[in-house]
């Protein structure tokens, strides 16, 4: 996971698991919304509450089922900051191995739901933790 500038560790709860004991396909992007709120938040000073995005492209890729006893953790970095999106790339790894790769693109938006310009200040502490 060296090459993401951000992991943070994922508690698997009980409601996670379907009747086989395995995490259920679609909490993995749970897992991700959850990895993606941490780095706004741990890297770029963002509270939840103050997230002014939607995800409008959202993209897994399944390698291994994830069960209860598993450590997760989940690698984040920005792969590009377009005019009014922010695409992130995640890997979720269960102990040391890959469980799954994915994709998100994030659209910022204003007060009345129309998406909007990046501001300058989310940019810049984007490019400077990426360093792009």
């Amino acid at each position: 996971m060296d090459e993401f500038g951000y992991t943070t560790g994922i508690e698997v709860r009980y409601r996670d698991l379907d009747t086989m004991g395995h995490v259920n396909n679609a909490v993995y992007a749970t897992y991700l919304e959850q990895a993606r709120i941490a780095y706004f938040r741990d890297v770029i000073g963002i509270p939840s509450d103050e997230i002014n995005g939607v995800i409008a492209h959202l993209e897994l890729d399944y390698h291994r089922s994830i069960t209860g006893g598993d450590d997760v953790t989940v690698g984040v970095r920005v792969t590009d900051i377009g005019t009014t999106s922010i695409t992130m790339q995640h890997e979720i790894r269960a102990g040391d191995e890959v469980a799954a790769t994915g994709e998100t693109v994030q659209v910022v938006f204003d007060e009345s739901g129309d998406p909007t310009e990046i501001p300058p200040e989310l940019r810049d502490r984007i490019a400077t933790h990426e360093g792009f």
